[in-house]
């Protein structure tokens, strides 16, 4: 078994996998984190990321029309023998007969990274790759206090500044479960402060913005309680004042990540105990919250997080009329579903 812990990951990127290891799947609920995670790797095992020749980006859709096209890719040897990498950025189809071809070739000479979704025990591509000798299956979940703390200090130290503890303890109040969103805040942060030696709390109040709470909470309140007429009049509204779907989609995706975050680590607690524990949470929402921490279980949250990575994919590849179409569609569905389960 080569499934690793979801708390050994870091360390393992950091040593470097074992070049004998000729798959790394990266999975989990956090895209933002899977995202950033697969990059590192992709492009942490080649000398230049920048040579086509060298990271090879495939789409896992593609793969899944043409199951023996990865094999083919890790057969091929690079211009000058250089290591080559083979990164599968996520898609909507089942890809694992490709990935299944590939390890029973056996490559040498190459890495290659699959980016996907979350993955429950049995699919087949986590499956394949947990019982394999030569893949590894890395799981990525939200950010935990202590996780956020130490991306923190590491991309600010990484930037040559330094975070006093209360701007530090003020700036992961807030951070939301996302990874990629945490990451743009922090960068944003440091621009603001390039130039001197160290961020402060005035830094922080000055320029990062509450990702875990927006202007939007009300639709995504409405959607995961069920409000199905409110959710709807609320998309139109946001519509008409010009906000993108995919922001729309980003927020809702956040909440979901962190509602189940919630839920996984308050097993056995009251919604109310788990709410309690919900970082920024403002008062106002709290009914809203306690609600929907009881009526979502688990594994009806790693659905609604599903719907919507895939309706922020199908976003980024229309065109903004229907772009909104495909967002409406998933916030409805999800309205539905919680409304279902009332």
């Amino acid at each position: 078994m080569t499934a690793v812990k979801a708390g050994d990951v870091e360390g393992l990127i950091r040593r470097g996998p074992d070049p004998k290891v000729a798959v790394i799947l990266v999975y989990g609920p956090d895209t933002g984190l899977v995202g950033e995670r697969a990059k590192r790797l992709a492009e942490g095992a080649v000398a230049d990321p920048d040579d086509p020749f060298a990271l090879v980006k495939i789409d896992g859709d593609t793969l899944a029309s043409d199951p023996g096209r990865l094999v083919d890719e890790a057969g091929t040897v690079g211009l000058f023998g250089d290591r080559r990498t083979i990164w599968v950025k996520a898609g909507s189809r089942n890809y694992a007969p490709a990935v299944e071809a590939v390890l029973a070739a056996e490559p040498t000479g190459t890495r290659i990274v699959v980016e996907a979704g979350d993955l429950g025990k049995s699919a087949p591509l986590r499956t394949l790759c947990e019982r394999s000798g030569s893949a590894l299956a890395l799981p990525c979940y939200p950010d935990d206090e202590r996780a956020l703390a130490e991306l923190v200090r590491q991309t600010l130290q990484d930037r040559g500044l330094r975070i006093a503890p209360d701007a530090r303890d003020l700036l992961v109040a807030s951070l939301g479960g996302d990874r990629r969103a945490s990451l743009a805040e922090i960068e944003k942060l440091a621009l603001y402060a390039a130039g001197r030696d160290s961020v402060t709390c005035d830094d922080v109040e000055a320029v990062v913005s509450d990702v875990a709470g927006s202007v939007l909470n009300t639709l995504i309140d409405a959607a995961f309680s069920g409000r199905t007429g409110e959710a709807e009049r609320d998309y139109r509204r946001f519509r008409h004042e010009g906000l993108d779907a995919s922001v729309m989609l980003g927020a809702a995706l956040r909440h979901a990540l962190t509602l189940l975050a919630t839920r996984l680590d308050g097993e056995g607690k009251s919604p109310s105990l788990m709410a309690a524990g919900w970082r920024g949470l403002h008062f106002r929402r709290r009914a809203d919250v306690e609600a929907q921490l009881a009526r979502w279980s688990p594994a009806a949250l790693r659905q609604a997080v599903q719907i919507l990575q895939e309706a922020v994919l199908a976003c980024r590849r229309a065109d903004p009329v229907l772009a909104h179409a495909h967002a409406s569609a998933a916030l409805l569905r999800i309205a539905g579903e919680a409304r279902r389960r009332r």
